[in-house]
C-alpha cells in the first residue's frame, strides 16, 4: 500500500511538473504574439481612435486586406503564373474584360444604391465581405477543375471589394477622432492594410504549397470574420440624418471655402474649375498609371527582364518598389497633413510626369524601378490630398456621398488602365511612353485649376 501510495505521489508529481512546464512553454510561445497584439492595439487606438470607433474600422480593414491578399495570391497563381505567357495574357484579358465591362455598367449603380440604404452601411460592408468569402469557395473548386465559373466568380470578388471600399470611404468621416485629420486617418487605415497584406503574403505562399485551394479556404474564413467585425462599428455610421446624394456635376460647381472669413462658399472661377473635380481628374490619371503598370510590367518582365537582371529579380524589384512607394506615400501624407492639398497634388503630378518621361527616353532598370516606386508614392499621396479637399470643400450634407462617388471613379480608372496594359505589345519603352501620356493627360487637365486655388492661399492651413 505504501509503495502504491508513493507511486501515485510520484506520478502526480511528474504530471504536475509536466503541466507546469507546458504552461511555461505556452507563456513563452504566446509572449511574442501578445506583445505584438498589444503594440498593434496601442497604435490603432492612439489619438482618440479607440473612443471614436476608428480603431475598429482600422482593424476591420486589416482583416479585409489579409483576405484580399490571399484571394489575389490564388488568382495570380492560377491565371498568371501557372501557364505560358501567351495563354496567361489571354486569361488575364478575359478576366479584365469580365471585370471592366460589367463594372463600368455597375459603377453608376453601386454609389446610388448605397446612397439609398445609408442606414445599412455596416450591413453593406458585412454583405460585401461575406459574399467575397462565398465566392472564394467557388474559385477554390474552379482552380482545380478549370471551370469557366472562375471568371464570373473573380468578377464578383472584384465588385464586392469595390463595394466595400466605397462604403469604407463613406464611413471614415463619421468616425474621425477630434484630434485626427482625415488625411492622417486615411493614411493610418491604408498603411495598416498594407502591413496586414504583407504579413499575409508568406502565409499564402505556405498554404499554396499545401494545395491550390488552401489560400482560398483561409480567405473564406478571414472574410467571414471580417463580416462579423463589421457589426462592431459604432451605430452612428448608419445614421444619415440630413444627408443627400452628390453628383459629379455638383462637384464641378463647388465653390472653394478659401479666402472667406465667414466660412461660406467663396469664389467660383468657372464651372469645372473646382479643386475637388481637378483633384479627382488628377487621381484618376494616377490610378490608371498604377493599373497599367501592374499588368503591363507583370507580363513584360516574364519574357523580357529589366536590362542586366533576371525575370524573377525584375518582378521582385518592381513589386517591392511599388509596395514600398505606397507605404512611403502614406507616411509622407501623415507628415504633410498641414500642407495645402493642391500643392501636394501638383508635386505628385510633377514626380509622375518626370519619372515616366525619363524612363521613356532612357529605359533602364533604375528608371523603371523609379517609375514603379513613384507610382506607389503618387497614388497614395494623391488620394490623401483628394480626401482632404473633399472634406474641406464639400458641404457636410453631401460629403459622404462624394466620398463614395470619388472612390467609384478611381476604381474604374484603375481597371481601364489595366485593360490598356494588357492590350499593348510587350515593348518596354512603349509601356513607359503610355504611362507618361496618362500622367501628362492628368496634369494637363488639372494643373491650371489646382494652381488657381493654390495661389489664393487658405485661412485654414490644417485640413481636417
Amino acid at each position: 500500500m505504501a509503495a502504491g501510495g508513493r507511486l501515485e505521489t510520484e506520478t502526480g508529481t511528474r504530471a504536475g511538473v509536466i503541466v507546469r512546464s507546458g504552461r511555461a512553454v505556452g507563456r513563452v510561445v504566446l509572449a511574442g504574439p501578445r506583445a505584438v497584439t498589444r503594440r498593434v492595439r496601442r497604435a490603432t487606438h492612439a489619438h482618440g481612435a479607440g473612443e471614436s470607433g476608428m480603431a475598429k474600422l482600422i482593424e476591420l480593414h486589416a482583416v479585409h486586406s489579409a483576405g484580399d491578399m490571399l484571394i489575389t495570391f490564388a488568382l495570380a497563381s492560377t491565371i498568371f503564373f501557372s501557364v505560358p505567357t501567351d495563354e496567361a495574357r489571354g486569361r488575364v484579358a478575359l478576366y479584365l474584360a469580365v471585370t471592366m465591362a460589367p463594372f463600368i455598367l455597375l459603377a453608376p449603380v453601386i454609389g446610388p444604391l448605397l446612397d439609398r440604404v445609408p442606414h445599412g452601411r455596416r450591413a453593406a460592408m458585412a454583405g460585401a465581405l461575406l459574399a467575397r468569402g462565398m465566392l472564394a469557395l467557388v474559385i477554390a473548386s474552379a482552380v482545380v477543375t478549370g471551370g469557366i465559373e472562375l471568371y464570373p466568380a473573380a468578377l464578383g470578388v472584384m465588385v464586392c471589394s469595390k463595394a466595400y471600399n466605397i462604403v469604407r470611404a463613406a464611413v471614415v468621416p463619421r468616425l474621425l477622432p477630434p484630434r485626427v485629420s482625415l488625411v492622417k486617418a486615411n493614411a493610418r487605415i491604408t498603411l495598416t492594410g498594407l502591413i496586414s497584406a504583407g504579413a499575409m503574403a508568406p502565409v499564402g505562399l505556405a498554404l499554396n504549397a499545401v494545395g491550390e485551394r488552401w489560400p482560398l479556404y483561409a480567405a473564406c474564413v478571414i472574410t467571414v470574420i471580417g463580416a462579423l467585425m463589421s457589426f462592431r462599428l459604432p451605430g452612428r455610421v448608419d445614421l444619415a440624418k440630413g444627408e443627400r446624394t452628390a453628383h459629379l456635376a455638383e462637384l464641378a460647381e463647388l465653390r472653394s471655402s478659401r479666402g472667406t472669413a465667414d466660412g461660406q462658399r467663396g469664389f467660383l472661377p468657372k464651372v469645372g474649375d473646382s479643386p475637388v473635380l481637378k483633384a479627382l481628374v488628377a487621381n484618376s490619371a494616377l490610378r490608371a498609371v498604377s493599373g497599367f503598370l501592374l499588368f503591363f510590367m507583370a507580363f513584360l518582365l516574364r519574357g523580357e527582364p529589366l536590362p542586366g537582371l533576371g525575370a524573377a529579380l525584375s518582378l521582385g524589384l518592381v513589386g517591392v518598389a511599388a509596395g514600398v512607394g505606397n507605404g512611403l506615400g502614406n507616411l509622407l501624407g501623415n507628415w504633410l497633413r498641414e500642407r495645402s492639398p493642391e500643392l501636394i497634388l501638383l508635386a505628385v503630378l510633377a514626380v509622375a510626369v518626370g519619372t515616366t518621361v525619363t524612363a521613356t527616353v532612357s529605359y533602364l532598370a533604375v528608371t523603371v524601378i523609379a517609375v514603379c516606386a513613384a507610382a506607389g508614392i503618387c497614388q497614395a499621396l494623391g488620394k490623401l490630398a483628394l480626401d482632404a479637399l473633399i472634406q474641406r470643400d464639400v458641404p457636410e450634407v453631401v460629403r459622404t456621398s462624394a466620398f463614395a462617388r470619388s472612390e467609384t471613379t478611381l476604381q474604374m480608372a484603375w481597371v481601364m488602365g489595366g485593360a490598356i496594359g494588357i492590350s499593348l505589345p510587350l515593348v518596354g519603352p512603349l509601356g513607359m511612353g503610355v504611362c507618361a501620356t496618362l500622367a501628362l493627360l492628368g496634369a494637363g487637365l488639372s494643373v491650371r485649376g489646382l494652381l488657381t486655388t493654390a495661389r489664393r492661399g487658405s485661412p485654414h492651413p490644417r485640413v481636417r
